[in-house]
């Protein structure tokens, strides 16, 4: 099923969420000079308009970032909200905010000469947008028309020292968290260092408990989990809250993290809160 398209909830507070989480890994890992392979599984269009159609008719923006763009001026200098904010402003072309970056901007903007980007994307649609995106058009990103959890799969192990993955597909299809745990699986199996990160939503349905539970029963050691919630579930409102699940994150990514998000959270709304908790790997 090819119906998701992210330009409808460009900027909520699930894309904050995901996107400071992976700014900052990024900027972690950067820290080493040794080579890194960077793999989005579901890169989307890359930058989305926020005055597009499709992401006014919902509007999800308002309760995202744009929260934290009104508040830019009163974040604490020094810290990794008021650092993600600023290079959120480079994107703009004004004082207004008027573009949301997606991951492969996130990631992109980024890339060292060493570095490697590949994007995967399967809705045809999203794909042609992603094309034509403003990121480096030399030989270190690569835009493949495919799914990505298979692509990934084909992947790996791949040629540079290090590898960090992305996974956050629409879970539109109930056989997408399963499809997740396996790809995890088979990283963590090929790549024993690899860093990954998955996103998923916290729904009233609480599809993402049995990924979790999988994951718990598969015994994969050094996985670090961050929930962001902005109210209670409940069966009206749909995504109550966020998740993130890293593997191997990088020394002391998991405090700068959870200070961060306990930090955001109030920031997105008046009940929002944030929790996090390390996975030993032991069954």
């Amino acid at each position: 099923m090819l119906a998701y398209q992210h330009a409808y909830h460009a900027g909520n507070f699930a894309d904050v969420h995901k996107h400071l989480g992976l700014s900052c890994l990024v900027e972690a890992l950067m820290r080493k000079p040794s080579a890194i392979s960077f793999v989005d599984t579901h890169a989307g269009r890359g930058v989305y308009p926020l005055d597009a159609p499709e992401t006014q008719k919902l509007g999800e923006f308002h309760q995202g970032v744009a929260r934290l763009w009104e508040r830019r001026s009163r974040l604490e200098p020094d810290s990794a909200l008021a650092a993600w904010v600023a290079r959120l402003a480079t994107l703009q072309k004004s004082d207004r905010l008027s573009r949301y970056p997606g991951s492969p901007w996130w990631i992109g903007a980024s890339l060292r000469e060493q570095d490697r980007l590949t994007l995967f994307e399967l809705h045809p649609g999203e794909h042609r947008h992603l094309a034509d995106q403003t990121l480096p058009a030399d030989g270190r990103i690569q835009r493949r028309h495919a799914d990505g959890l298979e692509g990934l799969a084909r992947l790996v192990p791949v040629s540079t020292p290090r590898l960090c993955v992305l996974i956050d597909p629409s879970y539109e299809r109930k056989a997408e968290y399963e499809e997740v745990v396996k790809t995890l699986k088979q990283v963590a199996h090929k790549v024993r260092h690899a860093v990954v990160v998955i996103w998923y939503p916290l729904l009233p349905a609480g599809r993402h408990l049995s990924m979790l539970d999988a994951l718990r029963d598969a015994g994969i050691p050094k996985l670090w989990r961050s929930e962001l919630k902005i109210r209670e579930p409940d069966a009206t409102h749909g995504m109550y809250g966020s998740g993130l699940l890293v593997l191997n994150p990088p020394w002391q990514l998991d405090q700068t993290l959870d200070s961060t998000f306990s930090t955001l959270a109030p920031m997105l709304a008046a009940n929002a809160s944030h929790q996090s908790e390390w996975w030993t790997g032991e069954t």
